[in-house]
């Protein structure tokens, strides 16, 4: 029976992945094999030695010690594109906000509460309504930085209401690139994109060449008036930079899902309670994906969207299969075939993949390997972990 350690709710059309007569479930576990989890912040030290894995239900892993996992042998998995459409549609939601009066307005109705007269109420709104006059997006150009999953959906989606959308991601992969409209601009330079555009959306992970991107410097060459949205990451933007901008005229509004005590109440901004994969449909697509990929790992070894190991996958045959991880060092592979070799242990078929650091194998063999030559391979300088699916 395997075990997975659940350490926030997952939902239960996600859990339903994992059939009961093989593996049990449970919020507290002394030994699990695997680990899934959304928002809880989790410390190297809390990661029993039993984990085999870890997947979030959702696409940010800053919540999970990456590095101290891949020094463990301990795969990553999260959950990209599962909650894209989610935060797609509050992308919508947030130009059409940034672009007429929308809050204003319903804020001001707010007030006339007091009023009982209908036909006063009318001819007042009538007088008022001016006041909360805003623009169309059709017509208006839309700067999309980051153009993977999330970011090819927004593109596609201001496409179709008439705006103009130019790109910017120096990191686009391949198929990023076939999923993307061939009515997109590439724009080269974030410098270039800020100066032309009336809209900017972030769609970004956090690493060290993004963290506080969105700096003073930049926001100084913004186009008049520009809006910026930022339902990626909090700390993509530089807040005080933000704030400064705002102030000083350079930027027109700054609309974000990620609230701090610093921009609360400073004109110009809209901010949203970290809503943006707030939906049943998101969290269900986030839990399925998560609970999948957990499930062939466990089952066959097989790694997809994982941020710290290589991508491989080797369709089951009928015999024994080892799950190598070891160093990214030369020789490796070769000293573990020679012992397999050594024991007049056949190899069926295998895959090895390497991603930096790390390097993953998985071997297809013709019968189990005693407990002595496990621990042989286990005990070659380089090897992390070793795994038997019978």
């Amino acid at each position: 029976m395997h075990k997975i350690l659940t350490l926030n709710q997952i939902s239960v059309k996600g859990l339903e992945r994992l059939p009961r007569d093989h593996y049990e479930i449970a919020s507290e576990f002394t030994h699990p094999e695997a680990i899934l989890l959304r928002s809880h912040k989790l410390q190297p030290e809390d990661i029993p030695e039993s984990v085999l894995g870890i997947a979030r239900a959702g696409a940010g892993v800053n919540n999970i010690p990456v590095a101290a996992c891949t020094e463990r042998g301990i795969p990553v998995f999260n959950t990209p594109g599962a909650n894209a459409n989610a935060v797609k549609e509050l992308i919508i939601a947030a130009l059409c906000l940034g672009s007429r009066g929308i809050l204003q307005g319903v804020q001001y109705v707010d007030t006339l509460k007091d009023m009982t007269d209908k036909a006063e109420m009318n001819t007042l709104l009538e007088k008022e309504k001016k006041n909360y006059k805003g623009n169309e997006l059709a017509g208006k150009t839309l700067g999309v930085v980051g153009l993977g999953a999330i970011g090819s959906m927004v593109a596609d989606a201001a496409l179709e209401l008439g705006m103009t959308v130019k790109g910017y991601d120096p990191a686009l992969s391949v198929e990023s690139a076939w999923r993307l409209s061939s009515n997109v601009e590439r724009v080269e330079n974030l410098n270039s994109l800020f100066s032309k555009c009336d809209y900017i959306t972030l769609h970004l992970p956090v690493l060290d060449a993004t963290r506080g991107l969105i700096n003073r410097e930049l926001l100084a060459s913004c186009k008049k008036d520009l809006r910026l949205l930022n339902f990626a990451r909090a700390e993509i933007v530089d807040t005080a930079a933000v704030i400064s901008a705002l102030n000083d005229g350079d930027l027109g509004q700054y609309i974000a899902d990620f609230p701090e005590p610093g921009l609360i109440g400073v004109p110009n901004t809209i901010l949203t309670p970290h809503i943006g994969a707030s939906t049943d449909e998101a969290e269900d697509n986030c839990a399925v994906m998560a609970a999948d990929q957990i499930k062939d790992f466990i089952e066959n070894g097989n790694i997809k969207n994982s941020v710290n190991f290589p991508t491989i996958a080797m369709e089951r045959a009928d015999c024994p299969r080892l799950a190598i991880a070891n160093r990214n060092i030369p020789k490796m592979l070769g000293n573990i075939l020679s012992l397999l070799a050594d024991e007049d242990i056949n190899v069926v078929d295998m895959i090895n993949k390497s991603r930096d650091d790390i390097a993953y194998n998985l071997i297809d063999v013709a019968q189990v390997p005693c407990d002595e030559v496990l621990k042989k391979i286990l005990d070659v300088e380089g090897v992390i972990t070793v795994r038997v699916l019978n």
